[in-house]
């Protein structure tokens, strides 16, 4: 069996391993609901989202993710008041003007899809998640929302890809097409000027096993949890620099973090670059086309032991607005 197979199939089985479950993703920052179902209706339009990730692009059978995530508000006070807060045509959207004159969101709910397919060697991981959130002003200026996601994660094992020398009890005689529950619940604070979350996936522990035999049913999943913050400084009317933080927490492993900055001039474009704890450094840039459209590219550069064999990491990640009436150039609540 080649070495990274053995590597996955330990990690699912369970046999006296447990590592990091859950994709990661570096541009996360600009698809919050991928790690948070609180965000679901932030903005005051359909906000839809569509990712592809390559990671350690070179070494067979290292992940590839794809994911697509959409929310939207409901209730008309927020649909179609929030967005006069809109500044004028030729103002900065993430400017002093927006800022200044900022007021909490009327309170409203959102509802919102996510769709995760995470393949690692023979393994693929495909979630399916419902999300909710409700939003309420506890200031003049910020807002708390609380948000839930649930849905089933369906695990497969292709056994078509595993070459073994002799017959492996830890894959024969198994259900290699698999549904489990999945459940996860968040909370997020925002304003004009900074955002802080905290969220939890994989609230219910499951056993994932390809084997009939019970020795090898030691696989569990276990719970993942986020906390995340981020503030907007300004270097000028047209060009805000937006640092953050995520820190990750999934026992037994170590806490780890992903250090992000993000140079933004207007509404038009950004720069960026992230640090991801003894794993990688990432450069990304990005464009918002309009009132409809956002694209944004990612490159890892892998810094663990994997950086001998690994040609590095690549995301990118399409964005539509939809339902955008007031014709919004850039996310208003989201950084």
């Amino acid at each position: 069996m080649k070495r990274v197979y053995l590597i996955v199939l330990l990690m699912i089985a369970g046999i006296g391993l447990r590592a990091q479950q859950k994709p990661q993703y570096t541009q996360y920052i600009f698809d919050q609901q991928l790690v948070n179902p609180a965000v679901s209706g932030i903005e005051n339009y359909t906000d839809v989202k569509a990712g592809y990730r390559s990671q350690w692009t070179g070494l067979q059978g290292a992940p590839v993710t794809s994911y697509f995530t959409i929310n939207a508000p409901l209730g008309k006070n927020f649909i179609e008041g929030d967005a006069t807060q809109s500044p004028a045509d030729g103002d900065n959207p993430l400017g002093h003007s927006f800022t200044d004159t900022y007021m909490a969101a009327a309170p409203h709910h959102g509802i919102g899809l996510t769709v995760v397919s995470d393949k690692a060697g023979p393994i693929r991981q495909t979630t399916f998640d419902a999300t909710y959130a409700y939003h309420i002003g506890i200031t003049s200026t910020l807002n708390l929302a609380v948000g839930v996601a649930a849905g089933v994660t369906n695990y497969t094992l292709n056994t078509a890809e595993v070459t073994t020398e002799f017959s492996d009890p830890a894959i024969n005689g198994g259900n290699y097409n698999q549904f489990k529950p999945d459940v996860g619940v968040g909370l997020w604070a925002y304003s004009a000027l900074y955002f802080v979350g905290a969220s939890v996936q994989q609230l219910l522990p499951e056993t994932i096993s390809f084997s009939s035999n019970s020795i090898y049913n030691q696989g569990k999943t276990v719970p993942h949890f986020f906390f995340t913050g981020g503030y907007k400084l300004f270097l000028s009317d047209d060009i805000t620099l937006l640092p953050s933080v995520m820190v990750k927490v999934v026992n037994p492993v170590p806490v780890t973090f992903d250090a992000n900055v993000k140079l933004a001039f207007r509404d038009h474009f950004w720069i960026g670059g992230s640090y991801r704890q003894d794993d990688a450094v990432a450069a990304m840039i990005g464009f918002n086309i309009g009132s409809f459209m956002s694209l944004g590219y990612s490159y890892d550069y892998t810094t663990s032991n994997l950086n001998t064999v690994s040609n590095g990491t690549h995301e990118i990640v399409l964005g539509i607005f939809l339902n955008n009436r007031y014709k919004v150039t850039c996310p208003q609540h989201t950084f």
